[in-house]
C-alpha cells in the first residue's frame, strides 16, 4: 500500500476549511441554477451534516426535461453536475425551490377544480344572440 506523507498540515487544514465552506456563483449561473430550483430539477443535501459548523450544501442539478428542455438554457458545464454552494445562496436556491413547488401546487390545485366544460359549451343567451346578429 502506498502512503502518502503530510508535510503541512495546516495548509490541508486550511483547503478543507476552503472546501467546507462552498462557493459562490456568479450571477448568471445563480440564476440558471435558480430555475432549476424553481422548476424542482435540483437536489440538495447538506455537505457535512454531522458537523453543525458546516453550512454548505451539495447540489446536484438535473438537465430539464419535456418543454422546459426547450426552452430554458443551461449552461453544458452545468447539466448533471454536483456543486457545492455556500450558506447563503444554499438558503436562497431552498426558498426558490419551495415557491416553485407552492405554485405548482396552486396550479394543480385550480386545475382540478376548473371546469372545461361550461367553458367550451355554454353560451349564455344575451351572448348568442349577439354573436347571431353580429354575423348577419
Amino acid at each position: 500500500m502506498k502512503s502518502i506523507p503530510i508535510t503541512d498540515v495546516s495548509s490541508l487544514k486550511n483547503e478543507l476549511k476552503k472546501y467546507k465552506m462552498g462557493k459562490k456563483l456568479e450571477i448568471p449561473r445563480f440564476n440558471q441554477l435558480a430555475r432549476m430550483a424553481y422548476m424542482g430539477r435540483l437536489v440538495m443535501t447538506p455537505l457535512d451534516p454531522e458537523d453543525s459548523s458546516c453550512k454548505s450544501f451539495l447540489v446536484h442539478i438535473q438537465e430539464p426535461q419535456g418543454l422546459a428542455a426547450h426552452f430554458i438554457e443551461l449552461d453544458e458545464d452545468l447539466q448533471d453536475t454536483i456543486l457545492i454552494l455556500d450558506s447563503e445562496q444554499s438558503m436562497a436556491m431552498a426558498g426558490i425551490m419551495q415557491a416553485g413547488v407552492e405554485e405548482r401546487m396552486r396550479w394543480h390545485q385550480a386545475l382540478n377544480e376548473r371546469d372545461f366544460y361550461f367553458s367550451a359549451f355554454y353560451r349564455p343567451k344575451d351572448k348568442e344572440t349577439q354573436a347571431e346578429t353580429t354575423e348577419s
